[in-house]
């Protein structure tokens, strides 16, 4: 038993401490009652294959694929409209659409989501973004409340419940407790939330850093001025023909900057693949040409070639996309021995797979008649290409270096023609899910691969890196210390304290006990953690004093996730730490009656719902 103890304690101070990771603490521990004997080895290694944990990393992929395709700023994009100039009205569309989001999605993807939106909106309407950033974070924990993938600490009472041989809990068994938790914790808010106003709330959410976007790029050069999207029918007698063989340069003085393939208006599921032009492209019908020069030569080249022009007025469907294809900025270096050479003769295609588009010197910025342009070591060249074929320069020469990561940057690419099918995978799993038609871990898992091979992510890679492993890591290895503390005794020991306490007070007063228990352990230590710990104690409780456990979990789980009086608590309140300017104690002014409030409403509400 004390070996038990002692690590449980050491374990908790290392998740206060915070100096080590916490899925690195909480690995230690489980090597710690596996190597002294406490756990077996299938014991200490079942966390690993919890259907629990293989769900969550299927639904890290399916957030992920959610936020790639831009369904969610889709979605988030329309509450602007909604929200108006209107204070009180804006401040209940951010709380009430972050907590029904984060009955879907994970609460710190919510935030990353809706932070942006919010500041945006606040800006919009006049505003303090300090008064609605940190209802933002509260309100995606309380909305993670609302369904069994809500929040992680759902998963861990639910796997307890269905343990003890009852009939496992559904999508939506939560969801009474959700709604009223949402309820009343934004009537809460309404006044705490006053006190959050800053005189002066700087937007330290957006591109504080520094770093050019590539739309700002194309804005720079000018790409989009005078772009033309031109679409080719099957009547053209293009088709077939290379772009070599039209010699637009020569012809029309006009410039293909892309070559889109599969961009077809209209149809739902589309698969849009993009092509960096070459002499030796081909034109295909159903191809879109983004053509660059004079209106007057991109009507006579769509009049000899009966092509297709869209309106001027669709600036949208004529701008650049970088699904395939991107830019980046390439800096010669001063011993460079192409200094003084012309761009033509640099054979930039041909060499390295990359087309320069244009030049920037001394503050001056040229796209037009590049070829014959003689090189300075003062010059920054924009080049196109494959994302790959950029990355592939900086290995290529110690002649220049390359700006920024391309990579990294086709990695935030959004891939908007694939949000129609993310929102089918996504509304098929919450289907399955509340139809119960499969096991929930399947349906996750089938829905995460389905966002993989149709292509909601640019590759493998990118969906690997949307899953958070720490988080994954620290429930798989945290698990086995429930069959730790049940074989030592420890979960008996203190179930039998609570009850032998508060038991004589009735059953309210033990559910308190385990509520705020949880509760101030959730300062201190993750939800998720705190939830596999007080979870077994909890049902043990339950037990022992001959009442059903169901109401005794969600005070887990409450208790786990509803934790604000502590910026660094959960993920959601430090990521609007900087963002709203808060202070330790603007979170323990708002957030500690905020966290009590609740409680005590929970202690009465959760019996009613679930009976003892």
């Amino acid at each position: 038993m004390w070996i038990t103890v002692i690590t449980l304690i050491l374990a908790s101070a290392g998740f206060i401490w915070g100096k080590i990771r916490s899925d690195v603490v909480a690995l230690i521990a489980l090597a710690v009652l596996a190597v002294s004997g406490v756990l077996t080895t299938g014991e200490a290694l079942s966390g690993f294959a919890n259907p629990i944990v293989i769900m969550m990393i299927g639904l890290f992929v399916v957030g992920g694929a959610i936020f790639n395709t831009g369904l969610a700023k889709v979605l988030g994009a329309k509450l602007l409209k909604v929200g108006g100039k209107s204070p009180t009205r804006l401040f209940l569309v951010v709380v009430l659409s972050t907590g029904l989001i984060g009955g879907f999605v994970s609460n710190t993807g919510t935030v990353a989501l809706m932070m942006p939106i919010v500041v945006s909106m606040a800006a919009a309407s006049g505003m303090s973004a300090s008064r609605l950033l940190m209802p933002l974070a509260f309100a995606s924990s309380m909305g993670g409340m609302l369904t069994l993938i809500g929040t992680p600490p759902n998963l861990v009472i639910a796997e307890v419940w269905e343990e003890a041989g009852n009939t496992p809990l559904s999508m939506f068994t939560f969801t009474p407790v959700g709604l009223v938790v949402l309820a009343a914790g934004t009537l809460l808010m309404i006044p705490l939330s006053k006190m959050l106003v800053k005189e002066k709330t700087d937007d330290k959410s957006g591109n504080a850093h520094g770093k050019r976007s590539l739309s700002s790029i194309v804005e720079e050069y000018g790409l989009n001025d005078d772009l033309w999207r031109v679409s080719v029918p099957q009547s053209s007698p293009i088709s077939g023909l290379t772009l070599g063989n039209l010699a637009l340069r020569s012809n029309y003085k006009l410039d293909v900057l892309e070559l889109r393939m599969g961009d077809a208006s209209g149809h739902l599921i589309r698969n849009i693949s993009q092509e960096a032009p070459t002499a030796a492209s081909t034109v295909d019908p159903g191809d879109v040409l983004f053509v660059r020069g004079p209106r007057e030569n991109v009507e006579r080249f769509v009049k000899d070639y009966s092509l297709i022009l869209d309106p001027d007025s669709d600036n949208t469907r004529r701008n650049l996309q970088f699904y395939d294809i991107g830019l980046a900025e390439i800096l010669p270096m001063p011993h460079a021995p192409f200094l003084k050479q012309t761009i033509a003769s640099l054979d930039f295609r041909n060499r390295f797979n990359v087309n320069v588009l244009g030049v920037l010197r001394n503050g001056n910025y040229y796209t037009d008649n590049l070829a014959e342009f003689v090189l300075r070591k003062e010059d920054v060249l924009l080049v196109q290409g494959t994302w790959n074929a950029i990355d592939e320069l900086k290995n290529e020469s110690d002649d220049w270096v390359v700006l920024g990561q391309p990579l990294s940057e086709a990695s935030k690419v959004t891939l908007d023609y694939k949000a129609p099918v993310a929102a089918i995978i996504m509304i098929g799993m919450i289907i399955a899910l509340v139809f119960d038609v499969i096991p929930a871990v399947f349906s996750v898992m089938i829905a995460a691969l389905a966002m993989v091979l149709t292509g909601c992510f640019r590759n493998v890679t990118d969906a690997y890196k949307t899953i958070n492993w720490e988080s994954t890591v620290l429930i798989a290895a945290m698990m086995p210390m429930s069959f730790a503390l049940e074989k030592t005794g420890v979960s008996g020991m203190v179930s039998a304290a609570l009850v032998n306490t508060l038991g004589a007070l009735g059953p309210h007063w033990l559910l308190a006990g385990i509520f705020f228990t949880t509760s101030i352990m959730t300062l201190f230590i993750s939800n998720t953690a705190t939830a596999v710990m007080m979870a077994p104690i909890a049902m043990a409780s339950a037990t022992a004093y001959g009442v059903s456990g169901l109401p005794f979990l969600f005070a887990v789980t409450v208790g786990a996730s509803l934790c604000f009086a502590n910026p660094f608590s959960t993920p959601p309140n430090a990521l609007v730490m900087p963002a709203g300017q808060y202070t330790f104690m603007d979170y323990v002014k708002v957030g500690a009656p905020m966290q009590i409030g609740l409680g005590i409403l929970m202690i009465f509400i959760l019996p009613l719902i679930f009976p003892f």
